[in-house]
């Protein structure tokens, strides 16, 4: 609607001529990813997130037109509705304020009021709650039937449908609103035959707990909410309720006499029968959508970095995932990652063959030339790398001091979901659940992007109270993280999974599909033009999908860029002014430099686009994920049972939440660091002081060992 761009710019500070552009856009079809990289001219060199509020926002919008549609044909089914009614309608777009316009004309089930009317008693309600009448009793005798027995069940039928009429009264709706905002309590008590159980320690915190709504935390919240929905507690949100019949009162009782009375009771009936429970409940949502906003945003920050984590990149690596009994499964990739060798070995017990482990790991070392060693963070990956490390210790000896891979203890959540996939079984359909598992691990440290788009977020061990919040909304938010991130880094059109590709912008499951096939039958691309040639791939999916595509050794250079093809002519025109051949441009950082930019706008070409040509020329094809470091835990600290308070220890950031940062020093079990605990500054979000993956140093200052708690601090201890 033409009126969308006004009321989106409003909401979001964005000038109304960028999101106007930005629809008529996402219209067209076009992606997040795509409209804020290629067509930057056109929305004001508008972000990915600013792009994304506008989609948002005009998502909603378009909802609450849905709504008022509806609304609008109900009222009018009931011929009664009104040009101010119907304009009045129109101009909203609150969708709680629409509601209570809407709520007199609701459809009613049978309440109390509507079988009062039924009896022939709203004019007496009118009569009592235009409060003039100093005699109600005589009033309701004329309303005595059949139906209505006596003067007091009129009179009762008629506070009914006052109660109702107050209770559907956006004044007093509002009054109520305003009162719950200002001083609504949010308290939490235990379910009494649930207090001994055991489930139910986990909500102790909540056993009594009561607290200003607005200054409950968003883990707090979804932590009561979850235990209300085991069972466990019972929540209730509420106000002042003397002060909020006070507040109505004064609103609908005028003066005093009988009829004042009989207003007041129907008013008081009204907050505690109707109104209170409801606005209990819109506040219930409403602070539950806000929690659930807090820990969505926490969850995509989270899984962006996790994508984003600096790949160890084409090394031929040995992946390991640890145990005890059953062993230890090891698989050598290529440095492509395709699997050339597996096998298991047992240096630990119960059977530990540690002298044939080692002769086993340093023979696959030699012959698979291995550069990089992967070890699943599991239950016995301590062990597993002190094992590695003697090995390796031994591999240096006997080959006279030649260079050792390097060992790197990555992430194993989600490895044994991946390893039971369909997925997982469409790579690898001859080998078991434990090899596709190790697998994994060697190509998560890799391609973290590319092994982990595979696997759902919700199963990579981030975030908070995942399953407890809106789960659409969730898969949403991170979908739309996965897409920003694969497209932010680009894609090797020759190497990518489906399930990669199926995340480039313009693309999809079966596009990703047609792709995969079509190089399975014709070889590798050698050009992005070539896409056109995959079944079902048209020009507007081509035109969204190339310039995130990536052809490593193409004949043209650009094809191996972030260089949109629509923009060849560009690059190409800048090397014909300096005579010479693209290649030659992007070798000659010099030449580069020379160039003025400004010779090279047009209509469709403005500056930002070309500042974006001129960088990727530059670097072409540059990954923006940084580099891997390498890491070892403290030596002689292994276990829970091995922590003091005060020690100093190194660790690796593996989650970030609202309340602090879990930091895996090497125990099998993450510690907290609080975030009163980050640094010795005031810290209001933990996201800004530390990152996914960083490497810490904390000091531990306490160890619960009976509930497997370990509190860890970064204050006073010198990072790196």
């Amino acid at each position: 609607m033409d009126i969308f761009p006004q009321l989106i710019s409003k909401l979001t500070n964005i000038a109304e001529q960028s999101v106007k552009a930005t629809i008529a856009l996402l219209d067209e079809g076009c992606t997040i990813p795509f409209i804020s990289r290629y067509r930057k001219e056109r929305t004001g060199n508008l972000n990915e997130i600013q792009i994304a509020q506008i989609a948002d926002q005009y998502e909603r919008l378009k909802e609450i037109q849905k709504r008022k549609d509806t609304i609008i044909k109900s009222i009018s089914d009931q011929d009664k509705l009104t040009p101010e009614l119907e304009k009045r309608i129109k101009s909203v777009w609150n969708l709680t304020e629409l509601e209570d316009i809407y709520l007199p004309f609701k459809p009613k089930r049978h309440t109390r009021a509507e079988i009062a009317r039924q009896k022939g008693l709203e004019p007496l309600a009118t009569i009592i709650l235009l409060q003039r009448e100093q005699h109600p009793e005589q009033a309701a005798a004329r309303f005595v039937t059949d139906d209505v027995s006596s003067v007091s069940d009129a009179i009762d039928g008629a506070k009914d449908i006052i109660a109702e009429q107050i209770s559907e009264n956006e004044q007093a709706r509002n009054t109520i609103r305003a009162e719950y905002r200002r001083n609504a309590v949010i308290t939490s008590k235990v379910v009494k035959k649930r207090a001994d159980d055991e489930d139910a320690l986990k909500f102790q915190s909540y056993f009594d707990f009561s607290k200003p709504l607005k200054r409950v935390s968003s883990h707090q919240l979804l932590a009561m909410r979850r235990g209300e929905s085991a069972g466990v507690l019972r929540i209730k949100i509420s106000s002042d309720d003397e002060e909020c019949v006070y507040r109505l009162k004064r609103q609908f009782v005028r003066g005093h006499g009988p009829c004042q009375k009989i207003v007041g009771e129907a008013t008081e009936d009204a907050f505690k029968r109707l109104i209170a429970p409801s606005i209990e409940n819109e506040f219930a949502v409403s602070s539950k959508e806000v929690a659930d906003e807090e820990a969505i945003n926490v969850f995509e920050d989270n899984l962006r970095q996790l994508l984003l984590s600096p790949p160890l990149g084409q090394k031929r690596t040995m992946a390991i995932d640890p145990g005890y009994a059953n062993g230890c499964k090891i698989a050598c990739l290529d440095a492509q990652g395709n699997l050339i060798h597996h096998e298991i070995i047992y240096p630990h017990p119960p059977k530990r063959y540690y002298a044939q482990a080692t002769i086993s790991l340093m023979r696959m070392v030699h012959d698979y030339k291995i550069e990089a060693i992967s070890i699943g963070n599991g239950t016995a990956s301590r062990e597993t790398q002190d094992f590695v490390n003697d090995a390796l210790s031994e591999y240096k000896r006997q080959y006279n001091n030649v260079e050792a891979p390097a060992v790197y203890v990555v992430s194993e959540d989600g490895a044994s979901i991946y390893s039971a996939s369909q997925t997982a079984r469409d790579e690898f359909p001859d080998e078991d659940v434990t090899t596709r598992g190790a697998v994994s691990i060697g190509r998560r440290l890799m391609d973290p992007l590319a092994e982990l788009v595979k696997i759902d977020p919700k199963s990579l061990g981030i975030g908070q109270y995942q399953h407890d919040v809106d789960q659409k909304e969730l898969k949403h938010r991170l979908d739309m993280t996965v897409e920003s991130c694969v497209n932010q880094v680009g894609v090797d059109l020759n190497t990518a999974s489906p399930h990669l590709l199926r995340y480039v912008s313009g693309l999809g499951p079966q596009l990703a599909k047609n792709i995969v096939e079509y190089r399975r039958e014709h070889g590798a691309f050698t050009s992005r033009a070539q896409l056109r040639k995959v079944p079902r791939l048209g020009s507007v999916a081509y035109e969204q999908c190339a310039g995130f595509l990536r052809i490593h050794g193409a004949a043209n250079p650009l094809d191996d860029s972030a260089v949109h093809p629509e923009s060849y002519h560009v690059v190409e025109a800048m090397a014909h002014d300096n005579g010479c051949t693209v290649a030659e441009l992007i070798k000659d950082k010099g030449m580069q430099k020379k160039i003025d930019i400004k010779r090279y706008v047009t209509k469709d070409t403005g500056i930002p686009t070309l500042t974006d040509i001129m960088q990727e020329l530059d670097k072409p094809g540059r990954d923006p994920r940084g580099v891997m470091e390498e890491f070892s835990f403290d030596k002689n600290v292994h276990t829970i049972e091995d922590l003091t308070e005060g020690m100093e220890l190194p660790g690796i950031v593996t989650n970030i939440t609202n309340f602090g940062a879990f930091v895996d020093i090497g125990v099998h079990q993450d510690g907290l660091v609080h975030i009163s605990q980050i640094a010795d500054k005031f810290v209001s979000n933990p996201a800004d002081v530390v990152h996914l993956h960083q490497h810490v140093r904390v000091r531990v200052i306490e160890v619960d060992e009976r509930r497997h708690r370990i509190s860890l601090s970064m204050k006073g201890v010198a990072q790196k």
